[in-house]
């Protein structure tokens, strides 16, 4: 039986709307890279009298953007490193393996994700200025301080879904690869680990998501050698003048790996985000 018209123009309508509403702060925001500063700061206008690509060669000498982007690099990565490889032992010892406090550390896990980041923002800034106090190990205002704070937020997740994408993979894999010859590590590496590329992707994705695009902790954690993309992007906004097309610019070009990666893994992302959501 169709749809009745009224629903389906409703739905034409709706879509025209919700897509207007997406791509339109886009256009804004393309537009005005290309831009002039005086028609950017000027009355705002849907065409540009003026293209030029000016604001994109300015971004690298307004600001040091190119140090941003390597720092953010580093830290994003190590982080989703970190976070995929604590993640797939810890999960699959969760989902395989039955151990006294089982329960109590899956809840813990998860029950870390009901506080706010904001909460631990103190505590960790007081324990990395103690411990390189005490022991002359420099985490504060160091990428490796930083790296450890986004496992702090990435690493309950990432386990939290694993654990739920490891059940849904078949132990009878995991025995026939202990009757051919292999170990638990074995059986891991070369069984469930491939079974679970989708899940292992969404995690690795989430992970570096909440690392690239992270504000609070890395305008307090960094400094001026070590600041990354989300905190460098505030250069542009001096005491004299706000470079409104190069902040458009240089979000346009800090968008690009995450909107790249996402596009080249979204089908892993959605097989992994449904299946690891269920048990």
């Amino acid at each position: 039986m169709a749809p009745p018209r009224s629903f389906l123009w409703t739905r034409r309508l709706f879509l025209t709307l919700l897509t207007g509403f997406v791509l339109i702060p886009v256009y804004v925001m393309v537009s005005s890279s290309l831009k002039p500063l005086a028609d950017v700061t000027g009355k705002f206008r849907w065409l540009p009298s003026e293209l030029t690509i000016r604001p994109y060669i300015d971004i690298w000498s307004t600001v040091p953007l190119a140090r941003y982007f390597v720092n953010s690099l580093i830290v994003a990565g190590a982080a989703t490193v970190c976070s995929v490889v604590i993640a797939v032992f810890s999960a699959y010892a969760v989902s395989r393996y039955n151990f006294r406090g089982k329960r109590v550390f899956t809840v813990t896990v998860l029950s870390t994700q009901m506080f706010p980041g904001i909460l631990f923002l103190l505590p960790l800034f007081l324990l990395y200025v103690n411990i390189g106090n005490a022991t002359g190990i420099a985490l504060f205002g160091s990428r490796g301080g930083l790296i450890l704070t986004y496992l702090t937020f990435s690493l309950p997740f990432s386990i939290w879904m694993l654990i739920g994408y490891f059940d849904s993979v078949p132990r009878d894999l995991d025995e026939a690869a202990l009757v051919d010859g292999c170990g638990p590590l074995g059986a891991l590496f070369r069984v469930v680990v491939p079974a679970a590329i989708p899940g292992i992707v969404a995690v690795a994705v989430y992970a570096f998501m909440t690392a690239w695009g992270e504000v609070l902790f890395a305008s307090v954690m960094t400094n001026e050698t070590t600041r990354t993309l989300a905190v460098g992007l505030q250069g542009y906004s001096t005491l004299n003048d706000v470079y409104w097309n190069q902040i458009m610019a240089a979000s346009l070009v800090v968008s690009v790996p995450v909107v790249a990666g996402f596009l080249l893994l979204q089908r892993y992302l959605v097989a992994g985000l449904t299946a690891g959501a269920v048990k």
